[in-house]
């Protein structure tokens, strides 16, 4: 569904007509009508007449444009990308990767603030909880490809709890229980020993560092698509 920036302006403010969007799921419409403002603003045509304005005048809009940009940059990583994230978001199904989660080249544009920088994140966050998964999946398995003693220490914590598992029940524990937690604490600090002796918090590490970092630059610079609203019966 297309909307003017505000086809009620006559009788319904912009901020209730906003209010209204977000309640209804039109992000999208707020984030087209956020980079429309931005491109129409003053300040960011400021080059295209140079026999007019002083090079100085240029000199400075540039640099308030690449600090304004700058800005944004750095705000991305001060924002809660999983603030509104919830168990839900991981239930449903996995966004396409081509149409869906990359898109096209026209799919993405530098956000025009840090208000719509932050609303973009923490939607796009929500609608592809399960490809950022993913992603993080595939990091951790290069993580652990290019450091095969944190591989190693990673199955032996996991052949460590499979053989616990196996004397447990052999040995019917469940009828000694301070025996039974005495050995899971045992198996635990052998656990993280194997762990950090190995590596494998490098790893991981690792991965969530690349990961972070790609969920949230292509949080924010993906534009919001418009998603389907639930259809709603006509009242009798």
């Amino acid at each position: 569904m297309v909307f003017s920036s505000n086809p009620l302006s006559l009788s319904v403010p912009d901020p209730t007509f906003e209010t209204w969007l977000r309640d209804s799921g039109y992000l999208d419409v707020i984030d087209d009508h956020q980079s429309a403002a931005a491109a129409t603003d003053p300040a960011s045509t400021i080059t295209e007449s140079t026999t007019t304005i002083p090079i100085t005048g240029i000199l400075w809009g540039y640099l308030v444009s690449l600090f304004s940009h700058l800005w944004i940059l750095l705000s991305l990583f001060t924002l809660n990308p999983f603030s509104k994230l919830t168990t839900n978001d991981f239930s449903g199904e996995t966004p396409s990767w081509t149409k869906g989660f990359f898109g096209d080249c026209g799919s993405y544009s530098f956000p025009a603030a840090v208000s719509q920088a932050r609303l973009r994140v923490h939607e796009n966050v929500k609608r592809y909880a399960r490809n950022y998964a993913s992603l993080f999946i595939l990091f951790f398995a290069c993580s652990l490809y290019q450091l095969p003693l944190a591989l190693v220490g990673l199955i032996s914590s996991l052949a460590l709890w499979d053989l616990f598992r196996f004397f447990s029940d052999k040995w019917e524990l469940d009828g000694f229980p301070a025996t039974q937690q005495v050995l899971i604490r045992i198996a635990q600090c052998a656990t993280a020993v194997i762990l950090v002796w190995l590596n494998v918090q490098m790893a991981l590490c690792c991965a969530l560092g690349v990961s972070y970092i790609v969920m949230i630059l292509h949080a924010a610079f993906r534009k919001l698509t418009p998603v389907k609203q639930p259809s709603r019966g006509r009242r009798k």
